[in-house]
């Protein structure tokens, strides 16, 4: 009983002991919008966006994950293929502010301990509150009626890779399904907007992030627990 014991209370030491393991860092990278005005291509990172995150690792598995990020977003119907939005020729911007929360789970075993080189794609979803701006479009560019805030689904993919003992590299894109239908000032909420409304007032709107991270390692190292 008294070995029985000691070999829990080792289990538990290594699970707080790992569960000490902190990354702290950054993202860069770029931003872009599916929606009702412009391009409708999911992967085109055309305006900048960044932010930090931290990571709070439970495992060589799973971590949650923290993130705040800033973006701008444009679109300009021109550079649609679509012949009605050529000739439409509106031209939006947005600004997005988003903290985000959820799981990472990575595909293969990521021990910021182990001494030789490791690497892992991975994915994140969680919940994402934003804050943006209630715009409408006059004539053919948007204007700001006024700063709102919704709430966003993220799925993320990416891979990542330890550069130094204390150092992880990933690179990332993760969009973002959003409750709002009104980044694009397609559907204003204002009730003396009603008659500027267009597009699909029945689609919601998606942002996107594509970019880098870099995180700085801290924290206890895991013990090795004994087995029978």
């Amino acid at each position: 009983m008294k070995r029985f014991l000691l070999n829990i209370i080792g289990v538990l030491f290594c699970i707080t002991s790992f569960g000490q393991i902190h990354e702290l860092g950054v993202f860069v990278g770029g931003s872009n919008y599916v929606g009702d005005v412009g391009k409708s291509h999911y992967l085109s990172p055309d305006d900048v966006a960044f932010g930090v995150l931290y990571k709070w690792n439970k495992s060589t598995r799973h971590s949650w994950r923290f993130s705040y990020k800033m973006a701008s977003i444009s679109a300009k119907d021109i550079e649609s293929n679509a012949p009605n939005r050529k000739n439409r020729g509106f031209e939006i911007k947005n600004n997005i502010k988003e903290f985000s929360a959820g799981l990472e789970f990575n595909f293969l075993d990521f021990d910021l301990h182990q001494s030789d080189y490791v690497f892992t794609p991975y994915v994140y979803s969680g919940i994402s509150a934003f804050v943006y701006d209630e715009i409408f479009v006059i004539g053919t560019e948007s204007k700001i009626d006024y700063q709102h805030y919704s709430l966003a689904i993220p799925m993320i993919v990416g891979i990542k890779s330890k550069l130094t003992n204390h150092l992880v590299i990933g690179l990332e894109s993760g969009a973002r399904y959003t409750f709002t239908d009104n980044l694009d000032g397609s559907n204003p909420k204002n009730k003396n907007l009603e008659t500027l409304k267009f597009g699909n007032l029945n689609n919601k709107d998606w942002y996107i992030f594509t970019g880098f991270t870099l995180t700085y390692t801290f924290g206890k190292n895991p013990c090795f627990c004994a087995h029978e």
